[in-house]
């Protein structure tokens, strides 16, 4: 498990873009890395929208977003299809990242899985702020409140 002020474990994912993606290529900016446990369930949807709803502030305020989860790449191409996402999808199908981050586990009546956490990550590549328990519900309001101060700093 990861905490503040830990190096964020690299990684090496295959995107919603097609392309495979690294930490490092996110230096210019801050990467709010959230993960979360399937595409196309209702709270998964509400934090997805909710994050799309404010990605041009977010990226105003030099952030990024980054969703990750178990599903595989043609299940993220019907989630962004069908909800018009604006911003990058990972697949991690075998959870080796959930796991590093500490975003795997007990789920509570739904089993052993991917948590719902949130990371935001400076350009050095440290975890600066972590949202253990994320309530999908104003969430990206939240990342947002951390990074207006930081960019006042």
């Amino acid at each position: 498990m990861v905490g503040i002020e830990d190096k964020a474990p690299d990684f090496r994912l295959s995107g919603s873009d097609g392309k495979e993606h690294t930490l490092g290529e996110f230096k210019d900016r801050y990467l709010v890395l959230y993960f979360y446990p399937k595409d196309n369930t209702p709270g998964c949807t509400m934090e997805a929208n909710e994050f799309n709803n404010k990605i041009d502030r977010i990226r105003e305020l030099g952030g990024e977003v980054v969703g990750i989860s178990k599903d595989d790449l043609k299940s993220h191409e019907k989630f962004i299809a069908g909800h018009g996402l604006k911003f990058l999808l990972l697949a991690d199908t075998d959870s080796k990242t959930i796991k590093e981050y500490g975003a795997y586990g007990d789920r509570g009546i739904f089993g052993t899985g991917t948590l719902r956490k949130t990371f935001i990550i400076n350009r050095e590549g440290k975890i600066i702020k972590a949202f253990d328990k994320v309530d999908p519900k104003g969430h990206a309001k939240e990342v947002i409140d951390v990074l207006e101060i930081l960019s006042q700093m």
